[in-house]
């Protein structure tokens, strides 16, 4: 989860930050703001749900926080709760969801 508060000056995610997430086995990424690189990204085997793409980059100088409560589009991401996704859409829940064989 990422919130850039739906920045549109430039992308806050790219192919080095989808490499980082497939380092560190991650299955994905949700960010509310752009992404760069989409072509390799889509090539990745992690999923990244964006609002768009953005060719510029971004400034460096903001490391982030972990581990914290993010609200948008209206939902609240809670740290530890599952998120799911597929080509529809999201889904968030409290308790970690049986998946049919």
């Amino acid at each position: 989860m990422v919130d850039g508060g739906g920045s549109q000056r430039c992308a806050i995610m790219g192919d080095m930050l989808a490499t980082f997430a497939l380092d560190n086995g991650w299955s994905g990424v949700v960010v509310n703001g752009y992404i760069r690189d989409s072509k390799l990204i889509n090539e990745m085997n992690v999923g990244v749900k964006a609002l768009g793409t953005h060719p510029l980059k971004s400034l460096k100088d903001y490391k982030g926080e972990k581990n914290v409560r993010v609200n948008f589009g209206g939902v609240e991401f809670v740290p530890g709760h599952y998120l799911y996704s597929d080509e529809d859409g999201i889904l968030i829940s409290e308790e970690e969801l049986l998946m049919p064989p």
